[in-house]
């Protein structure tokens, strides 16, 4: 079964439903049939992006069930990996990658990820595929 990398913008998009973005990815969650793999650090954003919201509680409670969600995979925090996601955004200063998305694309590799839930171009520049990348 597929896996997709799932970042900031797909999980923002998906809980705020004023979001120019929302329906659109509100009918990929029906249609997908696989699994997802996210990042601490992602959680983190979408954390951030929603702490002045109306929808806080909401967030708190999503971000509390993916944590039991089967098809949801959450790798950690590590010092490690924060290591490895700095050693690339070192080395990478031809871009404008976050540290997050440094992170991000580590884990991508690792786990033999080439898709992600995101529109940001970041993840072309990586080599990676982002699936929403024009409006339906």
């Amino acid at each position: 079964m597929n896996t997709v990398f799932a970042d900031t913008w797909f999980y923002v998009a998906l809980l705020r439903e004023r979001d120019q973005h929302h329906d659109w990815v509100v009918q990929f969650c029906r249609e997908y049939r696989g699994f997802f793999i996210t990042t601490r650090w992602v959680l983190a954003e979408v954390a951030n992006a929603m702490a002045g919201s109306d929808i806080r509680e909401e967030t708190t409670a999503f971000l509390h069930d993916l944590e039991d969600d089967p098809q949801t995979t959450i790798v950690g925090g590590s010092d490690e990996l924060y290591h490895r996601g700095l050693a690339l955004y070192a080395q990478r200063t031809d871009k404008t990658w976050s540290l997050t998305d440094c992170v991000s694309f580590v884990v991508m590799e690792e786990h033999g990820i080439r898709e992600s839930l995101s529109e940001d171009r970041h993840f072309a520049q990586a080599g990676f595929v982002p699936l929403f990348t024009a409006q339906p």
